[in-house]
């Protein structure tokens, strides 16, 4: 039989969803691999994965797009490892860095300068080792587990989860499970089934997982991640999809076979 080929995010926030792939018997079925946002974006893209859990973003760049799961790394307000750090408050920032690792928090960060802060920096593209480069008038946006502890460095932290929700009073989703052809409705069934087994064991899933000093890993996975993909953030997602360009409502397809009971 041939095995589906996964590529997921390769930060904390995944790792209940990694833990409760591993646990069923569905990884017999699965060749998973882990990348950061970008490169799960290009391998769904390039045909290289039949699942992603990928940047939202890019879903206006696929021919069609199917949420094959009722999952997704989601915020109902801060989230914590998505954020602008700056020396300076945002309405002095000339210049910000926009994170390579994924094009979802990238797309997202000008429209909330735009429409939620009124600000006009000059947005710079990132590479590797950018964060050393945050200071003055310059400000940077950081994702995932580099995020973590970052605050301590810099006097103004924007949470983007936290600013998405108080201009439009909806939870965002960051990253979907998406494929790009409709999937066996056993098999997104299986699947839905093992996601929400490792977030229903994320005590258990605590005890393994190497301790951060300083951060709360349960308290995040519980209070900062939600990973229900649930009415709420459908509608989130969908008004994000629609300050993109080139998305057409009609390509999008939510196939997920379980609903979200938890």
């Amino acid at each position: 039989m041939e095995k589906i080929r996964l590529t997921a995010v390769s930060y904390l926030n995944t790792k209940p969803f990694i833990y409760g792939i591993y646990r069923s018997a569905l990884s017999k079925q699965i060749e998973l691999s882990l990348d950061i946002p970008s490169v799960c974006a290009q391998k769904l893209a390039g045909g290289r994965a039949d699942i992603a859990l990928a940047p939202v973003a890019i879903i206006p760049d696929l021919p069609e797009a199917y949420l094959v799961s009722d999952y997704c790394i989601g915020a109902t307000g801060t989230v914590k490892t998505v954020c602008i750090f700056s020396e300076k408050p945002l309405e002095e920032i000339k210049y910000l860095y926009l994170d390579f690792h994924s094009k979802t928090s990238a797309s997202l960060a000008p429209v909330l300068c735009r429409e939620y802060w009124n600000v006009q920096p000059q947005f710079l593209p990132a590479t590797p080792g950018f964060e050393n480069h945050i200071g003055g008038d310059t400000a940077g946006l950081v994702i995932g587990d580099r995020a973590i502890g970052r605050e301590k460095q810099f006097p103004f932290v924007y949470d983007l989860g936290e600013a998405w929700l108080k201009w439009t009073g909806l939870p965002f989703v960051f990253a979907a499970w998406v494929s790009t052809r409709p999937l066996n409705a056993g098999f997104i069934a299986d699947f839905n089934a093992a996601l929400y087994s490792g977030i229903a064991h994320i005590p258990e899933l605590i005890q393994i997982i190497p301790a951060i000093p300083e951060f709360d890993i349960e308290a995040y996975f519980r209070q900062n991640i939600s990973y229900a993909l649930d009415d709420a953030k459908w509608l989130g997602l969908q008004r994000f999809l629609r300050m993109l360009p080139g998305f057409n409502p009609s390509r999008l397809h939510r196939s997920a076979a379980m609903s979200w009971s938890a």
